[in-house]
């Protein structure tokens, strides 16, 4: 069942809650993501586990929930065999998960469909460095047909997310054009530039004039970066920001793993309940400087999720 609302409506009313990181709660129900399709692998071989996924971030209080769908590719299903028909239907599937997860509870949940990078396709990390030698006409290629399959499956918006570079936005947004579905665009920072060094202000820039776009921000990156990311997406674009970024740590694609400042963060170590680079301060700044879809990437579970939550509720006066 579709929201009530739209989600750009429900924004301009006021802050709501996305998930968190979608494989780390596949990986707290024992699943294998060590397949070069992660999490995607999972709509084909275990369905059930991606739907009970998703509620559990329901549970926890998301509002906004992001499909299974980042690591989907035609060309990554195409090398596990999956026909182009069959990969179709797994790519309305992960909006269908979505869907069904939230048409139990009785409040608003909005599916954002994901479209990760080229770069997420490739399995190596290159998502987090861009620049992978392909023209913004040829990436245009690349994301257009999924991103017609994902829209024609009726998410709430697209999540064009974790974007390394400006010409990769770029590529994204002019597939993106006419597809009958808004979009948000996000960006992985490092610093005060996207991972492949373009300054910030001009990359949302990009975003400032298209009216498709109904949130800008950054996911998947360290919370001290998206500090100054949304204070200026908000005065770049004038448009509601989108901040999701992980727990502080660096993906190593060669061990397929998470290592540095945030290690076992999920354990609760920190200041109150958040984890230490995640904390309530941080959270409540963020929304004072613009954020209106405000959630976790990368080791954020969904016990952080109910953090985040609960602290919204209470700057609304809810509980």
């Amino acid at each position: 069942m579709k929201p009530v609302r739209t989600l750009a409506a429900a924004l301009a009313e006021g802050s709501l809650v996305l998930d968190g990181g979608l494989s780390d709660q596949l990986r707290a129900q024992g699943c294998d993501l060590s397949d070069d399709l992660w999490s995607a692998r999972l709509l084909d071989d275990a369905p059930e586990q991606i739907e009970a996924a998703h509620a559990a971030y329901v549970r926890a209080g998301a509002q906004v929930l992001i499909t299974a769908s980042y690591q989907a590719t035609y060309e990554g299903f195409a090398r596990r065999g999956v026909g182009r028909d069959r990969a179709s239907r797994l790519l309305a599937d992960s909006v269908a998960l979505a869907r069904r997860a939230g048409a139990e509870v009785g409040r608003e949940i909005w599916v954002a469909a994901s479209v990760g990078p080229y770069g997420a396709m490739l399995a190596d990390g290159g998502e987090y460095r861009g620049r992978y030698g392909l023209s913004v006409r040829e990436l245009e290629r690349f994301h257009r047909s999924r991103i017609e399959t994902l829209a024609a499956a009726g998410p709430d918006v697209l999540a064009l997310e974790t974007v390394p570079d400006t010409d990769e936005a770029e590529a994204l947004l002019r597939a993106a054009e006419g597809c009958g579905v808004p979009v948000w665009l996000s960006y992985t920072v490092a610093g005060d530039r996207t991972r492949a060094g373009q300054p910030l202000a001009e990359a949302f820039a990009l975003a400032a004039g298209d009216d498709d776009v109904i949130a800008v921000g950054v996911n998947c990156c360290d919370p001290s970066d998206a500090d100054h990311a949304v204070a200026l997406a908000a005065s770049t674009t004038r448009k509601p920001v989108v901040v999701y970024p992980n727990t502080g740590e660096k993906w190593d694609a060669t061990t397929k793993g998470w290592v540095g400042e945030g290690q076992g963060v999920g354990e609760g170590r920190g200041e109150g309940p958040l984890p230490p680079l995640f904390t309530s301060d941080r959270v409540r700044a963020w929304e004072s400087a613009g954020a209106r879809l405000l959630g976790g990437c990368c080791r954020v579970g969904p016990a952080r999720i109910a953090d985040v939550a609960a602290l919204l509720d209470a700057e609304r006066g809810d509980s």
